[in-house]
């Protein structure tokens, strides 16, 4: 008899490859014993964790899935308005406004009717939700959750968490518990909120930020111990662990809107000429039609702030995988970056750009969205599924390539994609 194939990847959001030692996370260091450790990974950008998510999903970069950002703009009728993709509501709102979600297959529609796809998520509900829009498979989230179809899970199928720690233990022990069940999918996902969540509310390197990365790191030891019992039950499980992107200090927080309007290029603070939509690290401004003369002087204009690092436009916005020349997405802002080490040593900083709509302050603390060199650091180990074992392998990989690498692994074609399966064998390092 053939042996059950399933895929199952863990994701300890923003957890950066540089800060796993085997101190601090021995249970990563014993799975990259076993499994293969690739040296060469990359996100998407921006380094978002809910751009990430549609990313892995799908295989696709973000002009090819749709979702730009953790906000991200959208044409109206009656203007370019920003909006939270972390809001609940959100996919109903895009697909109003657009007609649809993701403009192409996730992982889940892929694998529906062929042993189907389960998401234990918890970071932001638009993170959860667009793994799986469409309600092609399982996905458990605290805001709220649901099965093949958008049936809603209530009562004790739904999954009533809170953020953090705590939460994502409760939430393994539920996944683990799903992975030994009689119908458990092909492609199931743990998508853990830590070190993301104390990385924005502590300094990084911190020992409340190494504890929740260590906190993370229990999470995939109890997830590696059942995927063993199950091989031990004859099922042949390919195992990935990673993370979406790393993070880096912040230095500072500027309203890039606000700078905008100071410098006569947007009408006003709510205008729709002109608008920003801020991600960490870097933003997305879109340009109405009446206003593209002005596109000259908003390049300069960004280019000249001590806070910008790079000014995106045309053929430079497709090079790092978004649309470009739409109103929706016309430029784009990588902030400024450093290499400084924070009072902890731990190295790389950078300006954000701030959300109106967020009051919270991250200075000094952890945050993401751009390319910088620890932004775009996250960390993969694979294991089984005929991966080298105990072995780095170089070639490059990013979250494009998670997809394919487990529609591969199961048998199913992996077309379509803009990643690709990544190679099993390597030398060692």
């Amino acid at each position: 008899m053939n042996k059950i194939k399933r895929a199952v990847l863990i994701v300890c959001d923003s957890l950066r490859r540089d800060l796993i030692t085997a101190r601090s996370a021995p249970m990563l260091m014993r799975l990259a014993g076993q499994g293969c450790w690739f040296s060469d990974v990359r996100g998407v950008f921006p380094s978002t964790t809910r751009t990430s998510s549609a990313s892995i999903a799908t295989g696709c970069l973000p002009a090819r899935h749709g979702l730009l950002g953790n906000t991200m703009l959208l044409q109206h009728a009656d203007g370019l308005r920003c909006h939270s993709v972390g809001d609940p509501a959100f996919r109903g709102i895009m697909r109003a406004v657009t007609g649809r979600t993701l403009h192409v297959p996730t992982l889940a529609e892929r694998v529906a009717g062929r042993g189907g796809a389960c998401i234990m998520s918890n970071v932001s509900a638009g993170a959860a939700y667009f793994h799986d829009p469409d309600g092609h498979g399982e996905v458990y989230h605290r805001a709220g959750s649901y099965g093949p179809g958008g049936i809603s899970y209530t009562g004790e199928r739904a999954l009533a968490i809170d953020a953090g720690a705590d939460g994502d233990a409760r939430m393994t022990e539920r996944f683990c518990a799903r992975l030994q069940a009689p119908d458990a999918p092909v492609v199931a996902t743990l998508w853990l909120s830590e070190p993301d969540h104390s990385g924005h509310g502590n300094a990084l390197g911190s020992p409340a930020h190494m504890a929740a990365i260590g906190r993370a790191d229990r999470c995939v030891g109890q997830v590696l111990d059942t995927v063993q019992a199950l091989r031990a039950r004859g099922e042949d499980i390919l195992l990935m662990a990673g993370s979406d992107h790393g993070m880096e200090t912040v230095l500072g927080e500027v309203d890039v809107a606000a700078s905008l309007v100071r410098a006569g290029l947007k009408d006003a603070a709510g205008s729709d000429d002109v608008v920003v939509a801020p991600n960490g690290s870097a933003c997305v401004i879109g340009v109405a039609a009446r206003a593209r003369g002005r596109l000259p002087a908003l390049i300069e204009h960004l280019a000249a702030q001590p806070w910008c690092g790079r000014v995106l436009h045309g053929a430079e916005l497709a090079d790092t995988g978004l649309p470009h020349d739409v109103p929706t997405c016309t430029l784009a802002v990588t902030m400024k970056q450093t290499g400084q080490s924070n009072i902890h040593g731990v190295a790389g900083g950078t300006w954000i750009a701030s959300d109106p709509d967020e009051p919270k302050s991250y200075d000094g603390r952890g945050q993401h969205g751009g390319l910088g060199q620890h932004e775009q650091s996250p960390f993969l180990i694979v294991e089984g599924g005929g991966f080298a074992r105990g072995l780095v392998q170089r070639h490059p990989a990013r979250l494009i390539d998670y997809a394919p690498t487990m529609l591969r692994h199961l048998g199913l074609p992996h077309g379509g994609m803009d990643g690709g399966p990544l190679p099993c064998t390597t030398v060692p390092a």
